[in-house]
């Protein structure tokens, strides 16, 4: 048993579906591992062994249907759960309720997925850190705002769970973690029933310890058939190396290790073209920082108005920033996002995937910061779809992750490419 919670969600799935596997055998190792590794990750805000049990039992009672029957999950603690707190991180919100499960809630459990329970987040999935710590090294940040949900599928305490992206808050904990993170496009996974902080720019992303678990469980939160495991597209992707305007922000070990997976990719017969974007895509951190900073000024005005004195210092901070700045300023910006969105298309022409940094490289020292978000906001302003791959391996013993970029609503094939890709770096 103690190896179940090692199963990908796909090895699982089907183990269960042929009926040599049980649900509650599956869970029970899930939960065994938490109860082992809790004191020391922290990768959990809501856990609860008996009404996880009593859903694995109720899996085991009816033939298996569903695309996730029987498999535990978790979901990041800005989700809503009809039958669990929800507290987005915050003291605003402590002994939170929801009366509804959120619409990926609500399609995981149609596809007979169990949900383990919610995972930790950054306050209001912003920058002050939760209890999480990096499952490779206790002493590192595992990133955020997805910290516990990358924390809890590194460690082997769940095969699945559901993060999100509002700059860089699925890729860059992936990468630090070592798993594979998924953000899709914006609005590819409903967002109904999450915590907001800028309808700009927040989007659900996956967590998975496999290509082949993202895909069954993006096709699930779409309502969709489920592909076949490891389909590919018919021929090698067409690749753009980009160091992007933030290069010098990496460590030197960040570059060391996407510079070596470039030239192992092109020594492994992949097309390999070195790209370099015109000067308006520097203008990227800047942009998605002031109208984050815009949209939460107005998305927290509740929580402002009425409990201010239990926000940390950083969400007021920009809470009072985003009050400060003009509309005509916003829009702006705005607009300078939907030129930039309009020239990335023009790119695609001729690659059909970008390969970058997913963060500036090993996880940073100490728990108070999640890291710096460059290598991710310049994509998720964007609106490009996004797969950390766990590729590297620094100086320390920390992962490190290739970011590969693909076109908008491109979700598919970007997956389906990416499983070249990855094998090639391994």
């Amino acid at each position: 048993m103690d190896e179940l919670n090692r199963l990908t969600a796909t090895e699982a799935a089907a183990r269960i579906a042929r009926g040599d596997l049980t649900s509650e055998a599956l869970v029970k190792a899930c939960l065994a591992r938490i109860e082992a590794r809790e004191s020391t990750v922290g990768a959990w805000e809501y856990w609860n062994p008996e009404l996880a049990l009593r859903q694995a039992r109720e899996c085991d009672r009816v033939k298996p249907a569903g695309a996730l029957h029987g498999v535990p999950i978790g979901f990041k603690d800005i989700i809503d759960t009809a039958d669990m707190p929800t507290a987005f991180g915050s003291r605003v919100h402590l002994g939170r309720r929801p009366t509804a499960d959120a619409a990926s809630v609500a399609l995981a459990k149609e596809a007979g997925g169990v949900v383990l329970g919610k995972t930790v987040t950054t306050e209001f999935a912003g920058r002050y850190p939760g209890k999480t710590s990096n499952p490779h090294n206790r002493a590192h940040t595992p990133g955020g705002s997805s910290s516990g949900s990358a924390a809890a599928v590194a460690d082997f305490q769940v095969p699945l769970a559901v993060g999100s992206q509002t700059a860089g808050s699925m890729i860059r904990p992936a990468s630090y973690c070592g798993v594979y993170g998924f953000k899709p496009t914006f609005g590819a996974i409903p967002l109904v029933g999450a915590c907001h902080i800028s309808e700009s720019f927040d989007t659900l992303g996956i967590m998975a310890r496999s290509i082949d678990d993202a895909e069954l469980f993006f096709s699930v939160l779409m309502a969709q058939a489920v592909p076949k495991p490891g389909r590919r597209m018919p021929k090698p992707p067409r690749l753009a190396f980009c160091r992007t305007p933030y290069w010098d922000k990496a460590t030197p070990a960040g570059r060391a290790a996407i510079e070596g997976g470039a030239a192992k990719l092109a020594k492994a017969g992949f097309s390999v073209t070195e790209l370099k974007l015109p000067a308006a895509f520097d203008a990227a951190q800047d942009l998605i920082w002031n109208i984050i900073s815009y949209d939460l000024a107005r998305d927290l005005a509740h929580e402002h108005f009425a409990h201010k004195e239990n926000m940390s210092s950083p969400i007021l901070s920009m809470f009072a920033h985003g009050r400060s700045i003009p509309f005509a300023d916003h829009v702006r910006r705005k607009r300078d996002v939907e030129r930039l969105r309009h020239e990335i298309t023009a790119v695609f022409a001729d690659f059909d995937l970008i390969y970058a940094p997913s963060s500036i490289g090993e996880a940073d020292l100490g728990l108070t910061e999640t890291g710096a978000v460059w290598f991710n906001s310049i994509w998720h302003v964007m609106d490009l779809p996004c797969l950390t791959v766990p590729a590297f391996t620094g100086p320390t013993g920390l992962p490190i992750g290739a970011q590969l970029v693909a076109r908008r609503w491109d979700d598919y094939d970007l997956l389906a490419h990416a499983r070249r890709v990855d094998e090639a770096l391994k």
